[in-house]
């Protein structure tokens, strides 16, 4: 799948996907990501039952409005102990499957928006 903007989003900006996961330009591709307003870090998260701050902290700095939550194939919930604690810090989360997660970055990324995002591997 290819996606196409008018305008780019300043920061990391998913071009598509891949079976290998995410490509951020034409050579990078990242099975599993954190983004912020300025940077990709690659990233190998925990199950998501085990998801916590410290596995999401590089990603909180700017403090993001929220964080969008790409859990893989499918939707699954973050535990409830990490919404709590993110809601602790002024941070909301919004959980979705990786791919809706992806073009989710994209769309608040060129609204300008404060937003960090996890992503979990496509194939998760």
């Amino acid at each position: 799948m290819r996606m196409e903007r008018g305008q780019p989003a300043s920061g990391p900006v998913i071009r598509g996907f891949t079976a290998a996961g995410f490509r951020l330009d034409d050579v990078t591709v990242a099975p599993a990501l954190l983004l912020t307003e300025d940077r990709a870090i690659d990233w190998t998260p925990p199950p998501i039952a085990d998801l916590s701050i410290e596995a999401l902290e590089p990603a909180l700095t700017p403090t993001p409005e929220f964080v969008i939550l790409g859990t893989g194939a499918r939707l699954a919930r973050p535990p409830q102990w990490l919404v709590r604690a993110l809601d602790a810090r002024g941070i909301g989360i919004e959980a979705m499957d990786s791919r809706a997660a992806a073009r989710a970055w994209g769309v608040l990324r060129d609204e300008g928006r404060r937003v960090a995002a996890a992503l979990y591997p496509l194939d998760a």
